[in-house]
Formats: structure tokens, sequence, C-alpha cells
């Protein structure tokens, strides 16, 4: 073999070398890549479920906490099993004290009639709202919360119709979209001073319920809004077209079949979330609609508009008054899980009223 061949020789094998090099150096370059990339997914998989897991671990102490809790004061161990008079007597005073020996337990009511029998005094120890019940507080929520709902959806919606089916997509209109998104970081206790300051001194409605709604309709109409433009804008434009080649007005097409009622199962969902924030703020309602002691129901007005121009008691604003302004003892805890209980329940109720509702339209409708 001459020298030129010879080089040439070697030259091809250190190429062939060399690209067998360059080929395995590859192969355990895109192996290592794999098994990085699949280390990573790995990880971020289990990172996100345990995330999950622990958030609804934590929910699940907290009702459980709750529920088990509540439970003792809502149920009991003879007929009819249910606390009557939790769920329908106002609340009382508790009046704690021993009597020849046995340690008695009354309500205001039941400890002056007991004095009315037993003339020789007693040292008894009377703790604020620890005897009878939250009928008052149950009924002042569910007006809240559905007066707050019904001004929330009647504007929100009509403001979602404007901007999705009517404006144009100016500065103006991009600005409201914008103060609308910002609206929905306030604090509940800045619309509790708006609503404080305009319904309560400027349009001089006092401490009522008419105040309460708005303010919590304000508070949540964002939300509605979002929601609602969003269901509106995933309607189809053909069901618009149609409707308008068949001569009907743009209002006859959103109101009868072709936009509005396809869009309410998003809207009702929005309702659902602003029921669980309406019926669970107390900062709002502290200033503009709740009383932290009410004798009489909503109902026993001299005249029918007097209904709206009063306040109630509520859930949450109960649960925080016994919470931090009483000394806290066995029985304002025993009325505090109480009355969480039975919150839980009537906020869930409610919300499944809407549920049940979207559920049907949902039924009704198909495109």
């Amino acid at each position: 073999m001459t020298p030129a061949a010879a080089d040439f020789a070697e030259r091809q094998a250190a190429a062939v070398n060399a690209r067998g090099y360059n080929q395995i150096r590859n192969k355990m370059l895109a192996a290592s890549s794999n098994s990085r990339r699949s280390f990573i997914q790995t990880f971020m998989f289990w990172a996100f479920r345990l995330a999950t897991y622990f958030v609804l671990a934590c929910a699940t102490y907290i009702f459980l906490d709750i529920t088990i809790k509540g439970s003792r004061t809502v149920f009991t161990n003879h007929a009819p099993f249910i606390n009557v008079k939790f769920l329908t007597e106002p609340p009382q005073t508790l009046y704690v004290f021993d009597y020849q020996g046995k340690k008695m337990e009354l309500s205001d009511r039941e400890f002056r009639k007991w004095q009315e029998t037993h003339k020789e005094p007693v040292n008894a120890t009377s703790i604020a709202y620890s005897a009878g019940g939250i009928w008052p507080c149950i009924v002042g929520t569910a007006l809240l919360v559905v007066g707050s709902m019904i001004v929330a959806l009647v504007i929100g919606i009509s403001a979602a119709i404007y901007l999705s089916e009517y404006s144009r997509d100016t500065h103006f209109i991009r600005f409201i979209r914008i103060a609308i998104l910002n609206l929905a970081g306030v604090p509940s206790i800045v619309f509790g001073l708006f609503g404080f300051g305009l319904f309560v001194i400027f349009f001089g409605w006092n401490v009522s319920l008419l105040a309460g709604w708005f303010t919590l309709g304000l508070m949540i109409l964002p939300a509605i809004i979002t929601a609602s433009e969003e269901s509106l804008r995933a309607v189809p434009k053909g069901l618009r077209e149609g409707s308008l080649a068949l001569g009907a007005t743009k209002w006859q097409t959103i109101r009868k079949k072709n936009v509005l009622p396809y869009a309410m199962p998003g809207i009702l969902t929005s309702s659902i979330l602003g029921i669980a924030r309406v019926a669970g703020e107390t900062a709002p309602i502290m200033f503009t609609a709740a009383y932290a002691m009410r004798d009489e129901m909503p109902w026993q007005v001299p005249k029918w508009t007097d209904f709206f121009f009063q306040g109630v008691m509520a859930l949450p604003y109960h649960i925080y008054v016994v919470s931090s302004k009483i000394p806290q003892n066995e029985y304002t805890e025993r009325v505090q899980y109480g009355t969480a209980f039975v919150f839980l329940i009537l906020v869930m109720l409610i919300a499944l009223a809407s549920i049940v509702l979207r559920e049907r339209q949902r039924r009704r409708l198909s495109w």
C-alpha cells in the first residue's frame, strides 16, 4: 500500500471513529436530557399534587372541626334529635348558678320565671348571647344574601349585556373594563365604609336592609359583570346572525332564545361564587345592615315600607360579636361552633338552589 493510500485509510478510520463517538455522545446527551425532563415532569406533578392534597386536607380539617363541634349544639340525643330552641329562638343571656347542690343553666326568660317561684337570692353568673338561639340571625342572613344577589344580578347582567353586545372597543370602554377588574381587588372593609358614607349617611337610609343590599351587591358586582360578559361572548355568533336575518331586533335577539338564555348557566355559576362571598362578609354589614341584638323580626313593622329601612341580625356578625366582644368560655364556644355550622348549612342550601337552576337551564338548551 502506498503512503498516500495508507494515510487516506487512516483518515477514513479516524472519521468513522469520530462519527461513532459523536453518535454515542449524542445518544448519551439525549438520554440525559430525557432523564432530566422526566425528572422535572415527575417533580412538578407531585408538587402540584401535594399542594392540592394540602389544601384539601386543610379545608377538610376546618369543615370537620366545625361540623363535629357545631353538631353537638345543633343536634341532641333525644327526640326530635334537633335543638329546636337554638334554631327558633332569639339570642338570650345565660345565667349559671348553683342551687341546692345542683348546677343550673337558664336562659334570661327561664331565669325570670324561676325567680318568680324561688324568692331566695342566688349568686348567678350571666353570659351574654350564650342561651336561646340564632333564629333572627338565620333570617337576616337569608334576607341579606337574597336581596344583594338580586341587586348584583340585575345591575351586573345589564352592564355585561351593554359591554358585550352594544359597546364598541373604544378607549373609554377599555377604561371601564380595567376599573371593573380593579374593583374586584378592593377590600371588603372599603366597600363597607363606602356604603356607610353613601347609603347610610348621604341617602339617609340608616343601618338597614336596603343599605346592606346595595353595599354587598356592589362588592360582588365585578365578578358578576366579568363572568356574565364572558358567558355572553361564548354564545356562537351564528345564533345572533340567524335571528337578525329573520328580522328580529337586537334586543329581541338578546332577550328571547338566542343569547341570554344560552349564557344563563355561566351567569348562574358566577352567582354561586357571589353567594359564598356575600354570606360570609362581616365588615360591610357591620357598618350598613347588622345589629348585635334585635328582639323583633324584620316583618314586625308598623308599615310594610319600614321592612326595607331596618337593620337585622346576621350569622357572620353574630359569630364576630360572640367570638371577640364578650369573655370566652365553654358556653360561648358552644354558640360559636353551632352558629358556624348552621351558617355553612345555610350557604350550602342557597348555593345548591343556584346549582339546580343552572343544571335545569343547561338541560333545556343546546347548540
